[in-house]
């Protein structure tokens, strides 16, 4: 086993280890805005370190290849954005539909009508 491998082996067991642990974080979480807020660490840190695992075993098998670089980078970016994105539009759909305004509920109370 190269060096290579044994750090993409790495990787990809921390990888694992973090959707493993996100996943019964959520099993346990009390509601469904926390859960929503728990996939953070896979799709913050366990994504990108499996694209930069993918990446480094291309590097040692062929070469630095500019192309799967920009591809690479590219997609831990738009996973960084479409995680961050849709994390905040869940969160704030969840937290609507869950959460009741003491102030908002009071004045439609006394609105006749509403």
């Amino acid at each position: 086993m190269t060096i290579a491998e044994i750090i993409v082996s790495v990787m990809v067991v921390l990888s694992t280890v973090m959707v493993v642990a996100t996943a019964v974080a959520m099993w346990r979480a009390p509601d469904a805005l926390t859960r929503a807020n728990l996939i953070g660490p896979v799709v913050g840190v366990a994504v990108p370190l499996l694209l930069m695992g993918k990446l480094i075993i291309d590097w040692s098998t062929t070469g630095f290849d500019p192309n799967n670089f920009i591809r690479a980078i590219l997609a831990i970016a738009g996973v960084w954005i479409v995680g961050a994105v849709g994390s905040y539009y869940l969160g704030r759909s969840i937290y609507g539909v869950t959460v009741v305004d003491v102030r908002h509920a009071e004045d439609r109370a006394y609105q006749p009508g509403a």
